[in-house]
C-alpha cells in the first residue's frame, strides 16, 4: 500500500483497535522516528492512565517514552507549542474538546499521531474516536490476538473476577490483563445487567 503525506501544512494520524494490539507502541514508534529525523516531539496522555507510569507511555510489550499527564484537553495547545510532532495516547479516555485541539495543533502545522480504543468494552464507539476517525488523513486499524480462539481479534472484553462484565458497567476502568482480554467478534461477551430493576407486585 503506498502512502502520500501532505507535503505542506499539519495532518492527523489515528492508530486505533483493541487492547493489546500495539497502540501505544505504534505511537511511540512513529515518534521516536519523528525525533531521529531531527524533529521535536512531545506525547500526552490523559492523567486518568496511571497503569505503568505517570511520566511515562509504556505499551503492554514494554516499549517507553517520556509523556506528559493532563487533565483537560485545552492544556495541550501550551504544553505543544513549538513541536513539529505530538502523540496523543489514550485518546478516547478526553473530553470530546479534544477534537477541536486537535483542529488546532494540525492548523498551527504540527503532525499528530492520536492513538486509541475506538470501541469500548461493549462494543460500541468509544468517546471522540469516531470523530477523529472521520477527520484523519492516515488511519490504521490494528488487530490483536484473541486470548480465547487465537484468531484477529477487534474487540476489547472486560473481565469481573474471571467473567464477562455487566452491560451497565462503567465504561472507563482503566486496567490491564487482569481486567481485559483482546477478543475477535465471535469470542466477545457480554453479561448481564449486573442490578436488574425489581418487579413491584400490586397489594
Amino acid at each position: 500500500m503506498i502512502r502520500l503525506f501532505p507535503q505542506r501544512g499539519g495532518w492527523l494520524e489515528v492508530v486505533c483497535g483493541p487492547m493489546f494490539s500495539g497502540k501505544s507502541e505504534e505511537l511511540i514508534r512513529r515518534l521516536r522516528r519523528a525525533e531521529i529525523a531531527g524533529q521535536r516531539a512531545l506525547i500526552v496522555k490523559p492523567h486518568i492512565d496511571s497503569r505503568y507510569d505517570i511520566g511515562h507511555v509504556v505499551s503492554h510489550a514494554g516499549a517507553k517514552m517520556r509523556a506528559v499527564a493532563v487533565s483537560r484537553p485545552e492544556d495541550i495547545p501550551g504544553l505543544a507549542d513549538g513541536y513539529d510532532a505530538v502523540g496523543i495516547d489514550e485518546v478516547q479516555f478526553f473530553t470530546p474538546e479534544i477534537v477541536l485541539v486537535i483542529d488546532v495543533l494540525v492548523a498551527r502545522g504540527a503532525r499528530v499521531v492520536a492513538a486509541g480504543l475506538d470501541q469500548d468494552f461493549r462494543g460500541r464507539p468509544f468517546g471522540a474516536m469516531p470523530e477523529l476517525l472521520c477527520r484523519a488523513e492516515i488511519l490504521d486499524k490494528l488487530q490483536a490476538v484473541c486470548h480465547r480462539c487465537g484468531g484477529p481479534a477487534t474487540m476489547t472484553q472486560r473481565l469481573v473476577d474471571g467473567a464477562p462484565a455487566p452491560a451497565d458497567g462503567a465504561t472507563i476502568v482503566v486496567g490491564a490483563l487482569d481486567s481485559y482480554e483482546a477478543r475477535c467478534r465471535s469470542c466477545h461477551e457480554i453479561a448481564e445487567p449486573a442490578l436488574a430493576a425489581p418487579i413491584l407486585a400490586e397489594a
